[in-house]
C-alpha cells in the first residue's frame, strides 16, 4: 500500500511539473515562429547554423552582445541598424510578441 502511494504521488508530481512546462513551451514555440518569419531572412535563429548574412549575428549569441532588457526595448521602439550594407526592417511586435520571442531567444543562448 505505501509502495502504491509512493507511485501515485511521483506520477502527480510528474503531471504537475509537466502541466506548468507546457505554457511556457508554447510560449517558446510562438517565439521561434515570429523569429522563422521575421528574421531568418538575415539572422541564424535557431540553436545552429550560420546566418543567412554573416553581418548578422546568429540569434543563439545575441546575449552575449545585448542585454535582453535592450533587445525588449529596441524590439518596441524598433531597431535601427544595419548589417554589412542591409537595413534592418522595421517591425512593429506586439507586447506579447515581443514577450515570445525574448523567451525564445533565451531558450537557445549559447553559455
Amino acid at each position: 500500500m505505501r509502495y502504491a502511494l509512493v507511485v501515485i504521488a511521483a506520477v502527480l508530481a510528474a503531471s504537475a511539473a509537466f502541466a506548468l512546462d507546457k505554457p511556457q513551451d508554447k510560449q517558446i514555440e510562438r517565439g521561434r515562429a515570429i523569429a522563422n518569419a521575421n528574421c531568418s531572412r538575415c539572422h541564424a535563429t535557431g540553436a545552429q547554423g550560420k546566418s543567412p548574412n554573416p553581418a548578422s549575428p546568429p540569434f543563439r549569441t545575441l546575449t552575449k552582445k545585448y542585454p535582453l532588457e535592450n533587445l525588449e526595448e529596441a524590439l518596441a521602439e524598433g531597431i535601427v541598424v544595419g548589417h554589412g550594407g542591409l537595413d534592418m526592417p522595421r517591425f512593429e511586435f506586439s507586447p506579447a510578441q515581443i514577450e515570445a520571442l525574448l523567451d525564445y531567444i533565451a531558450s537557445i543562448q549559447r553559455k
